[in-house]
């Protein structure tokens, strides 16, 4: 049975080509990374985590290196005597120069000694190639009044973004590096958590504060109060402890996110602002307490329809400009995945990886709303009004990326105004932390302040529960 011949992708045209410029290329070089891969035998793993065949910009090289990859996924031995009869097999040997061009590859070459320097400057050259090829394309497109500047913009950052993950990637490091980082981390600290306090002493106590790499999921059924509860955090965070933190908001404009902010630092009432009916002494508090609010090092983006690459620009962005150490988004289920993918479930599910894979890569917390679904409203009974991680809206896939998740919990907004000890659930919140990855796992309680749409820390006299904190099962 014949084998069928292998498909390799050529070198793309570039509009460039017909005003005399000659692409990005080494063709020297890649001789010499060829031929120290013929050479010996442990060169190939030196360099096969960053080139790939169309790293290459002679076709001949394309087809030779494809043919080495081939022998070392069936874990054949690699040299010139194999891989000719591999471009045999395959119809390519012609195209690869023959068996002549094949055996010269190696004359010159005694080793491979500086075969890793080599490759890398082969992997540059084929990044110059795909950033000229993709300005080129954008070039033409900015030209065309039918093209959506918009989409435009989005497609050449995207492209960019793209180019840039070809080559730039982490590397092992030897544990005695991570050990270090480890150990100075323990060091004493003026600071009483590890991670970014939030505010809420009892919340604060369980997480260590927010950690940074964390992906965190603040999650409730409509009404409960999930903004409510971040702008309340986001202000501790801002003008308690002086973190710069960002606000991407897909749900509500920022004139509404700063006129709540209004309610809850200066105690005037939301309905209030929203008639813009201040009496006399309302004036007094908000002019006493907004400076607290104008010298806040927070920012706040209100841009609808919020793509994960617009959020993984604009993020990278603030926190280089501004040392942003967190990010809050509002919330997670508007935003959209930037793929071609229509299944929301999928879709939803693109996202939370990517909001994890970005809080990895700012090693910053990044906490995001979601949604629950109508699970809660079926279950009857006080404990059945309690979230679950099932309750989870449109994907299981936001529970295992987590890292954190918490939910938001009103009794009285049920109507259940004692618990079963006679206690007075009015005004009181829950805040249940479901899952964390690595702590403890329990329910927080705080006060919610329904007319400055804020959630406080409860007066201990007032507060006759005590917090429940078991271990987590993760």
């Amino acid at each position: 049975m014949p084998v069928r011949k292998k498909k390799i992708n050529k070198e793309p045209e570039s509009p460039d080509n017909d005003k005399g410029k000659l692409q990005p290329q080494a063709l020297d070089v890649e001789k010499a990374v060829i031929a120290a891969v013929l050479l010996e035998r442990d060169s190939f793993s030196l360099i096969s985590d960053f080139l790939t065949p169309e790293s290459f910009y002679d076709e001949k090289h394309r087809l030779i290196y494809q043919a080495i990859i081939d022998l070392n996924i069936n874990s054949n031995p690699v040299d010139i005597l194999t891989v000719t009869e591999r471009l045999k097999e395959t119809g390519n040997l012609d195209a690869a120069g023959g068996i002549v061009y094949i055996s010269t590859l190696t004359e010159n070459i005694t080793s491979s000694a500086h075969l890793d320097f080599h490759a890398k400057i082969i992997a540059q050259k084929f990044l110059s190639r795909q950033l000229i090829r993709h300005s080129a394309t954008v070039y033409n497109k900015a030209f065309d009044d039918t093209v959506d500047v918009d989409d435009l913009l989005q497609e050449a950052e995207s492209g960019i973004f793209k180019i840039s993950q070809l080559y730039f990637r982490n590397d092992a490091v030897p544990v005695n590096v991570v050990l270090n980082e480890a150990i100075n981390a323990l060091q004493p600290s003026n600071n009483e958590f590890s991670g970014l306090c939030s505010g809420f002493s009892e919340l604060d106590k369980i997480t260590a504060g927010w950690q940074n790499s964390d992906l965190v999921i603040i999650a409730a059924r409509p009404a409960m109060g999930k903004t409510a509860f971040v702008l309340s955090m986001a202000k501790n965070m801002t003008i308690d402890f002086n973190y710069p933190i960002a606000i991407f908001s897909l749900e509500m404009s920022k004139l509404q996110l700063v006129n709540r902010l209004l309610s809850n630092v200066c105690e005037i009432s939301g309905e209030t602002i929203k008639n813009r009916r201040l009496d006399s002494i309302e004036w007094q508090r908000l002019d006493a307490k907004i400076n607290q609010l104008y010298n806040a090092p927070m920012f706040i983006d209100d841009s609808p329809n919020l793509s994960i690459l617009e959020l993984r620009s604009k993020a990278r962005r603030l926190v280089k400009e501004h040392s942003i150490r967190c990010i809050i988004i509002d919330y997670l289920q508007l935003m959209n995945a930037d793929s071609s993918v229509r299944i929301r479930e999928q879709e939803v599910s693109l996202i939370s990886r990517s909001l994890k894979a970005l809080a990895k890569e700012l090693n910053i917390p990044i906490i995001a709303l979601s949604q629950l679904n109508r699970g809660v409203e079926s279950r009857s009974g006080a404990d059945g009004k309690r979230p679950l991680l099932s309750d989870l809206r449109e994907s299981g896939a936001i529970e295992q990326d987590a890292d954190i998740v918490c939910f938001i919990h009103r009794p009285e907004y049920y109507g259940i105004k004692e618990d079963s000890n006679g206690n007075d659930l009015t005004g009181m919140a829950e805040i249940i932390i479901a899952k964390h990855r690595n702590g403890l796992i329990g329910d927080v309680r705080l006060l919610f302040q329904k007319n400055f749409v804020r959630f406080i820390n409860p007066d201990p006299n007032r507060n006759p529960f005590p917090n429940d904190i078991s271990p987590a099962p993760y």
